[in-house]
C-alpha cells in the first residue's frame, strides 16, 4: 500500500549529476536518497528499484489495446548500518537530522535499451523509485525520472548512401484528360543529425492547365502496435516550399536545403513502439490530389564526421554529377561554334506560311517578309544563363 508523504518534511531521490541531460547504455545511475523528518519515525527497511519500459495504450473502435515491453529492473536493498537498530531491526529517524542513503547502479549494454519517448498512445520511461518501509505503517515512495539516449551512427554505408525517387500524376478536369504533373528528386544521404542541412535535388514539370507548388517537409510518424493492431500518427515538424509553375513550365531545385530541427533520435528497436522520420517532397495540384514522394530518413546521435565511407561518397557525387539525368537540364556539353552559322540567313522567299491550316476561304495565312539580316549572335561573354541561386525555370520542351 502506498500512503501520502504527511510526517516527511524531506524524501527524495537526487543524482549525482543534476545537470546530466540523459544516459546511454553502459552509463551508471548513481545518486542518493535524501530523508528529513518531522518527527520520530521508525523505518524498517530502504529500498531502491531502477525500471524502465515501453507501454502502448490506446483505443481501437470498442477494443482497449495494450502492451508493454521491460527494459530496465533493478532493486536493491540500502543497508542502514549507521543507525542503532531496534529489536524488530527497525531503525528510528530523528527531527532535526539529515539522512542520506547512497545508490549506484549500471545501465545495461548497447542493444538492449530504447531511447526515451513520450507519444500520445505511448512512452518509453526509465525511473528510480526509492520505498521507505515503516513498521505498522504504509510504505512511503519518491520517484525521479531520467532520460535515456542510444547512441545512433549515421556513419554507416547504408546511411550515407543516397536515395531518391520519381512520381508523376495524370490530371483531370471533368475526366476529361488535363496533363500531369511529375516529379523527380534525390538527397545524397539518408542519415542526419540535429541541426544538418539536407540538401534536395529536385525537378518538377508542369504540363497540366493548373499553376501547381512544389514543397518540401520533415515528417515524423509514430506507430504504435498492440493486440496484434497498429496506430500511425503523422506530425508535419518544418517545410520549405519553392516558386509556382505555371502550365508548360518546369522548375529544379538544386541543392535547396531544409534544416533538421530538435528532434528525438530514429526508435526502430522496439517491437510495440517505433519513431520513423522521412522527407516528403510533393506538389499542390488546386483542384487535385498532390502528387507526394517520401524519401526515409533517419535521425541519429552521433553526426557525419565526413570520412566514413569518402569513397563511397566522392563516387556516388561524381557520378551524380556525370550522369543525374532526372534533373539535367538537356543543355549540350559544350556551345556549338560561331563559324558554323551562317552570316547571311535571308527568307528563301517574300511570302512565308506560318500556319498549314486554311480559313473559311481557303486561303492560306501568309507573313510579309521584306529583306532582312539576323544580327550577329553575340560573344560568349555576353550571354546570361540568370541562375538564380537554388532554382531556374525551363520551358517545357
Amino acid at each position: 500500500m502506498v500512503a501520502t508523504i504527511k510526517k516527511m518534511k524531506t524524501f527524495e531521490v537526487v543524482f549525482n549529476d543534476p545537470s546530466k541531460a540523459y544516459y546511454s547504455s553502459g552509463d551508471k545511475v548513481a545518486g542518493k536518497i535524501v530523508v528529513e523528518v518531522s518527527e520520530v519515525t521508525r523505518v524498517s527497511a530502504m529500498r531502491v528499484i531502477g525500471a524502465g519500459c515501453a507501454k502502448v495504450e490506446y483505443a481501437k473502435g470498442k477494443q482497449r489495446c495494450h502492451d508493454e515491453i521491460e527494459y530496465l529492473k533493478y532493486e536493491e536493498i540500502i543497508h542502514l548500518d549507521n543507525h542503532p537498530r531496534d529489536a524488530d531491526g527497525s531503525v528510528t529517524l530523528r527531527p532535526g537530522n539529515r539522512y542520506e542513503y547512497m545508490f549506484g547502479f549500471e545501465l545495461p549494454q548497447h542493444g538492449h535499451l530504447v531511447s526515451s519517448f513520450k507519444g500520445k498512445f505511448g512512452y518509453v520511461q526509465y525511473h528510480v523509485k526509492a520505498i521507505m518501509e515503516r513498521p505498522s505503517l504504509p510504505h512511503l515512495e519518491c520517484k525521479k525520472y531520467f532520460e535515456v539516449e542510444e547512441p545512433l551512427d549515421i556513419n554507416t554505408p547504408d546511411l550515407l548512401s543516397p536515395t531518391g525517387g520519381t512520381k508523376e500524376k495524370k490530371v483531370t478536369c471533368m475526366f476529361i484528360p488535363d496533363g500531369q504533373v511529375s516529379l523527380s528528386a534525390k538527397i545524397d544521404r539518408r542519415g542526419f543529425c540535429e541541426g544538418e542541412d539536407i540538401c534536395i535535388n529536385a525537378k518538377f514539370e508542369n504540363t497540366c492547365s493548373r499553376i501547381v507548388v512544389p514543397k518540401a517537409a520533415i515528417i515524423a510518424k509514430y506507430i504504435y502496435q498492440a493486440n496484434g493492431r497498429t496506430k500511425v500518427q503523422s506530425e508535419k515538424l518544418c517545410a520549405v516550399r519553392g516558386n509556382h509553375i505555371i502550365s508548360g513550365m518546369c522548375d529544379t531545385w538544386q541543392g535547396k536545403t531544409i534544416r533538421v530541427p530538435k528532434l528525438k533520435p530514429s526508435i526502430t528497436g522496439c517491437n510495440i513502439l517505433r519513431v520513423e522520420y522521412a522527407l516528403k517532397i510533393y506538389v499542390h495540384i488546386p483542384g487535385s490530389d498532390k502528387l507526394i514522394l517520401e524519401l526515409p530518413l533517419v535521425i541519429g546521435t552521433i553526426p557525419y564526421n565526413g570520412f566514413n565511407s569518402r569513397t563511397n561518397s566522392m563516387s556516388s557525387q561524381q557520378s551524380s554529377m556525370a550522369s543525374n539525368s532526372w534533373v539535367s537540364l538537356g543543355m549540350p556539353s559544350a556551345p556549338p561554334s560561331y563559324s558554323n552559322i551562317s552570316c547571311d540567313c535571308r527568307l528563301d522567299t517574300p511570302l512565308t506560311p506560318l500556319l498549314d491550316d486554311y480559313d473559311a476561304d481557303d486561303c492560306p495565312i501568309f507573313m510579309h517578309a521584306p529583306a532582312f539580316q539576323f544580327t550577329p549572335p553575340p560573344a560568349y561573354s555576353e550571354v546570361d544563363e540568370e541562375l538564380s541561386g537554388n532554382t531556374h525555370m525551363l520551358q517545357v520542351c
